[in-house]
């Protein structure tokens, strides 16, 4: 039973050398795949929405993720962060602005209307 079990390893890691190899009809090793790529990327004529950062799917790679595919994401998405903060702090620097006037015009003078008093 043993020298049986002997037997069948070594055809089973001869089958897979000759497959990995080459099994001598002349196709060679096993050919080269072409690297996924990131078929789906961030939308470049737009701004990124929270549709396409849930979209956004890496392809595999030998040891992880392709970098090159996660850099350029996380660049776009950096870029896209600072343009809105940037756009934010224009928009409260423009609202401070237009409320402190507003508040310094008269300030003894008060914009409520008085309530209306009733005859007796």
């Amino acid at each position: 039973m043993f020298f049986f079990l002997v037997v069948a390893l070594a055809v089973v890691v001869a089958a897979v050398t000759l497959a990995v190899v080459g099994g001598g009809e002349g196709t060679g090793p096993l050919p080269e795949s072409a690297p996924q790529r990131l078929y789906d990327p961030l939308p470049p004529d737009r701004p990124v929405t929270r549709a396409d950062v849930d979209a956004l799917r890496f392809p595999l790679a030998a040891r992880g993720y392709r970098m090159a595919d996660v850099d350029d994401a996380l660049n776009r998405l950096a870029a896209e962060l600072a343009e809105r903060d940037a756009r934010i702090a224009d928009l409260e620097s423009a609202l401070a602005g237009a409320q402190a006037p507003a508040a310094h015009a008269a300030p003894g003078v008060s914009t409520e209307k008085p309530a209306p008093q009733e005859d007796r």
